[in-house]
């Protein structure tokens, strides 16, 4: 059973913090976490990759965790945040890798694929597809099933909590920092087969006036151990009180800057090497299943492999079995060159 261990680096005035797993010498498989998470949302994939003989990485983002926290909200652009990845290759002596993305990682890894091609064997993500998020949140509204979330309603349809940051950024964090562990014991939660889409919380937070329903900190909810356990959900409670959450959330604040950084895509954008997305049944914000949030992907990835899970939206830690089955399935196929020797 291999170890996971514990590194950082320093990339000119940025410090990262990583957790690795398997030979240092093992080909390298990147993993990037999304909001509000931590390097740790990667323990199952860590372990299962780094057991098969891959070097297993997965980082703290910018404002998040061991790394470097900043004040600034454009200084959570994704410019930034792909220059952070393109430190950590470099400073690992990673001249290329496999990329895994998830929630707002997914955009961190299409944007550094889009603007850095060379260095990608090939890149996966989960829940958020390409052509959307890192293009800024207005890329997607056209995409918003309205049907299920009528415009005159639901003028952003499920991304009305991206609105809600940046008109009340303040509101928008102050329950998250009044109990850090609460909040993320409430968001940590299993996928619901056959929601009411209309009734979905990200939906609604720009009416109710905040999170969770407008309350000033998180309702007490029972921990959900499909997810998360106790020691995994302490580490993410501890980081946020330590850091606060101005940090992650401020990745929601620069929709602008995003969709000019999106214009200097290398080749139109378009992603030849071989693409894996993983889209989550039961993730009703990334609505991958009845909207069509996925379509503008499918032409600029001419070797995608799209594959459902039976998930809510944190399918790494819902769902590890299933995850590291497609992803290990895709590079067994798709990415054979960099199979460990």
């Amino acid at each position: 059973m291999t170890l996971v261990t514990e590194h950082s680096v320093q990339t000119g005035g940025h410090r990262t913090f990583y957790l690795a797993a398997g030979p240092e010498e093992g080909p390298p498989v990147i993993f990037i976490h999304g909001w509000p998470e931590l390097s740790l949302s990667w323990r199952h994939q860590l372990e299962c990759l780094g057991n098969l003989g891959f070097r297993a990485i997965a980082p703290d983002m910018r404002g998040y965790g061991r790394s470097s926290v900043y004040d600034r909200h454009e200084d959570y652009a994704l410019q930034h945040i792909v220059g952070d990845m393109v430190g950590l290759a470099d400073a690992l002596g990673v001249e290329k890798a496999v990329w895994v993305g998830h929630d707002w990682g997914a955009p961190a890894v299409w944007s550094f694929a889009s603007h850095h091609p060379e260095r990608c064997h090939a890149v996966a993500n989960l829940c958020v597809p390409y052509g959307g998020l890192e293009k800024g949140v207005m890329a997607c509204l056209d995409l918003v099933d309205r049907e299920t979330y009528p415009e005159e309603e639901f003028p952003w349809g499920q991304w009305e909590y991206q609105r809600f940051y940046e008109d009340h950024f303040e509101l928008a964090i102050a329950s998250f920092d009044a109990n850090p562990y609460a909040a993320v014991k409430a968001l940590f939660r299993k996928g619901v087969p056959g929601f009411d889409r209309r009734k979905w919380r990200s939906a609604h937070v720009y009416k109710d006036g905040g999170w969770f329903g407008g309350l000033s900190e998180a309702p007490d909810l029972p921990r959900d151990g499909d997810v998360v356990g106790e020691a995994e959900l302490r580490v993410y409670a501890e980081s946020l009180a330590r850091n606060g959450i101005f940090g992650g959330a401020s990745w929601y604040m620069n929709h602008t800057r995003n969709a000019e950084f999106a214009k200097g895509a290398v080749n139109g954008g378009r992603l030849d090497m071989p693409v894996l997305f993983l889209a989550a049944a039961y993730d009703y914000t990334c609505d991958c299943i009845t909207s069509r949030l996925p379509e503008p992907m499918r032409p600029l990835c001419p070797d995608l492999t799209e594959q459902t899970i039976e998930s809510g939206h944190w399918m790494a830690q819902e769902k590890p079995v299933e995850v590291n089955a497609a992803l290990v399935r895709w590079l067994v196929t798709k990415v054979p060159n960099v199979w460990p020797n």
